[in-house]
C-alpha cells in the first residue's frame, strides 16, 4: 500500500483559503519608444468563497491582469499562484492544459456558437476534455436546469434573451468545475434588473470554498455584490475596499507559499 501524500494546507484568510496570489506582476507591450507598461508591479490577493471585483477606467490594465492570471498572457516579471499552483512558472503546453481544466470565463458578449443548442454550448469545455458528447450534454442540461433554463436547453442562442444567453455562458464557464472563474463585464450588455439577476446567479452558483471569482466591471450598479473591490489605475492596484466600502489591504499577511501539515 503506497503512502498517502501529505495534505496541502493553504494559507487562510480569516476562515477562508487564499485562492489567488498575484505578486509584483509587470507586463509591457512594444519595444523602445513604443513601449507601453500595462502592469506596473501589481500585487493582489484573492480569497476563495468570495466575489472579488476589479474596477477602473478603460486602458488601466484590467484585461491584461486577468489575462495573466488566467494564463493567456505571460508576465514579464512577478508570479501568479492559484490554490498553490504557480501558473506563471508553467511551460506553454502545461499552462494551456491547466487553463482548460481550471479556468472558466464569462464574457460580456456571451460568445455562444450560433449553430449549437444551449446545452451543446454549455457542454463544450467537457467535450474538449474528452468527455463523451452525450454525457457532456446531459451534465450541461442538468446545470442549465439549476440556472432556471430547464425548458430552454434545446434552444439556439438566437432564440434566447440576453439574460438567458448569459446564463448559458455561466453554465459553460462552470461545467468543468474550474478553480477560478473570470467574468469580464458580465452585465454590460444587460439592463439593470437582468444584470442583478445574473450577478445573483454568479454568487449562488460560482462562489464556493474551492473557487475564486473575479469580476471585471465598469458597472458601479453591481459593486455592492462584491466582497472586495480593487480599484485599478495606470497599471497598478490603487486601492481595495470591502463590501461595505471600508479600505482594506490589497494583500494578506499569510506566507505566499502553501505549507504542508
Amino acid at each position: 500500500m503506497q503512502p498517502q501524500e501529505p495534505e496541502v494546507e493553504f494559507p487562510k484568510v480569516h476562515d477562508k483559503r487564499l485562492a489567488v496570489r498575484i505578486t509584483g506582476v509587470q507586463k509591457k507591450f512594444g519595444k523602445g519608444e513604443q513601449t507601453v507598461m500595462a502592469l506596473r508591479g501589481v500585487s493582489w490577493d484573492i480569497a476563495a468563497q468570495e466575489v472579488a471585483m476589479l474596477v477602473g477606467p478603460s486602458g488601466c490594465g484590467k484585461t491584461t491582469l486577468i489575462s495573466v492570471v488566467a494564463g493567456i498572457l505571460d508576465a514579464d516579471v512577478g508570479s501568479v499562484t492559484i490554490f498553490g499552483d504557480e501558473i506563471t512558472a508553467m511551460r506553454d503546453r502545461a499552462k494551456t492544459r491547466y487553463r482548460s481544466q481550471n479556468v472558466g470565463f464569462v464574457f460580456q458578449q456571451y460568445n455562444l456558437l450560433p449553430a449549437l443548442s444551449a446545452a451543446e454550448n454549455a457542454a463544450v469545455p467537457l467535450i474538449i476534455q474528452g468527455v463523451p458528447r452525450r454525457k457532456a450534454i446531459r451534465e450541461a442540461a442538468d446545470l442549465l436546469g439549476q440556472l432556471g433554463l430547464a425548458k430552454r436547453t434545446h434552444a439556439r442562442p438566437s432564440q434566447l434573451s440576453g439574460g438567458q444567453q448569459q446564463r448559458v455562458a455561466i453554465a459553460r464557464a462552470l461545467i468543468h468545475k474550474p478553480k477560478i472563474l473570470v467574468c469580464d463585464e458580465p452585465t454590460a450588455a444587460l439592463d439593470h434588473e437582468t444584470g442583478m439577476i445574473v450577478m445573483k446567479l454568479i454568487r449562488e452558483m460560482a462562489v464556493s470554498a474551492d473557487r475564486a471569482v473575479i469580476v471585471v466591471t465598469h458597472d458601479n450598479r453591481i459593486f455592492s455584490m462584491g466582497d472586495r473591490v480593487a480599484h485599478m489605475d495606470d497599471g497598478h492596484i490603487d486601492s481595495v475596499v470591502d463590501g461595505n466600502g471600508h479600505p482594506i489591504p490589497a494583500t494578506f499577511a499569510e506566507p505566499a507559499h502553501a505549507g504542508t501539515t
